[in-house]
């Protein structure tokens, strides 16, 4: 088992130990015996439900009606499911991925220019969650952005590799459209009125957030985790990742799942916002990053929510009369921010987001 006692409780942003490839997993990295770790038997792979997205652009009503349903079936039963046919082109999610990697492999002063620990930043390069501070660090390494609307913030991506904004910004906007396809149906599953919910329409004026991450080699991959477990604050988020290491908390029976390795497939997790849509209807799923030792994984997160400020309630028409009361706060992007700010989830054990916004009955 490659560990090494460590005299630092922490590393520096920039001098972390999976950016140096040590050969051990210091101290500050294991898991405490409290915690989920990762099992070292091969994991189990979730049966996740598989939807072919093409269904809803056809002129048939009953193939889109089955599509919606589907959706509506995976978000409430697992919170999680993958898309097929979802019109991204293999050449396009390749030339994303690719890009997300040669970022990873510049020079560390390249890198460097984007590193900070300040939450609310529009583009970040990081790792753990608040280096030098998470009492737990996890191995990984990422570069956050914002990406809605584009041409407003394209500029402030890193320009080397020179490839990058082109590749990764022809992603960003495929991508979105695939989640806006998902929200007018979560929208229709859940027997909302368009015209007053406009889910989709909130989002595409809303926030999209690309989280490009890097997970290397991790010399003892079961002593600790590229992420810890957590719901995503977004309404959706859809992953596209280079190889498997997405693991979902399976609700029907509690236990860890590796999300299967579906040719052309990307991920797609309810976030805590369509949760509290759904007043509670729709589940956000919990899931964690899953390490191994033999090669590197990237993945391209796109998290999609309303405006910084805007709030996310519940939908009116879930409530009242025989549908009981409203059983989640208000909050918006902000809210969430702030909470990731001022708490370290590395610690105790995660609090998820969601748990703050639930009305205690």
């Amino acid at each position: 088992m490659a560990r090494k006692e460590s005299d630092s409780s922490s590393f520096s942003m920039g001098n972390t130990a999976q950016e140096q490839a040590l050969p051990y997993v210091p101290d500050c990295y294991v898991l405490p015996s409290s915690s989920d770790r990762r099992p070292s038997a091969d994991d189990r792979t979730a049966d996740i439900p598989v939807i072919d997205m093409g269904g809803l652009r056809l002129q048939d009503a009953s193939q889109r009606a089955n599509v919606v349903r589907q959706i509506g079936n995976a978000s409430r039963q697992l919170g999680f499911f993958q898309v097929v046919n979802h019109g991204i082109s293999k050449a396009v999610m390749e030339a994303a991925l690719e890009a997300a990697a040669d970022f990873f492999k510049l020079p560390a002063g390249e890198k460097a220019k984007f590193m900070s620990n300040d939450v609310f930043k529009p583009v970040r390069y990081g790792s753990s969650i608040k280096d030098g501070e998470d009492k737990v660090q996890f191995w990984r390494v990422f570069l956050k952005h914002y990406a809605n609307p584009l041409a407003h913030w394209i500029h402030s991506w890193p320009q080397n590799p020179p490839h990058y904004r082109e590749r990764v910004g022809e992603y960003s906007k495929e991508v979105k459209r695939v989640a806006l396809e998902i929200a007018e149906s979560i929208t229709e599953s859940l027997g909302l009125d368009p015209t007053s919910c406009q889910l989709a329409h909130r989002l595409d004026g809303g926030m999209q957030t690309m989280a490009v991450n890097c997970y290397p080699p991790c010399p003892s991959p079961e002593l600790a985790l590229g992420l810890p477990p957590h719901s995503d604050y977004s309404c959706i988020t859809v992953v596209l990742q280079s190889t498997p290491g997405l693991e979902i908390l399976d609700p029907r029976d509690g236990t860890w799942k590796t999300a299967p390795d579906t040719r052309g497939a990307l991920q797609v997790h309810i976030g805590d916002h369509v949760e509290v849509l759904s007043n509670g209807t729709y589940k956000s799923v919990v899931h964690r990053a899953a390490l191994n030792s033999r090669k590197t994984r990237i993945s391209i997160a796109s998290l999609h929510s309303l405006g910084m400020d805007e709030k996310m309630g519940v939908a009116k028409e879930l409530v009242g009369g025989d549908e009981g009361k409203e059983r989640y706060r208000e909050s918006s992007f902000r809210d969430f921010l702030d909470s990731l700010s001022k708490n370290d989830i590395g610690t105790q054990g995660y609090k998820s987001f969601i748990d703050t916004l639930r009305i205690e009955k």
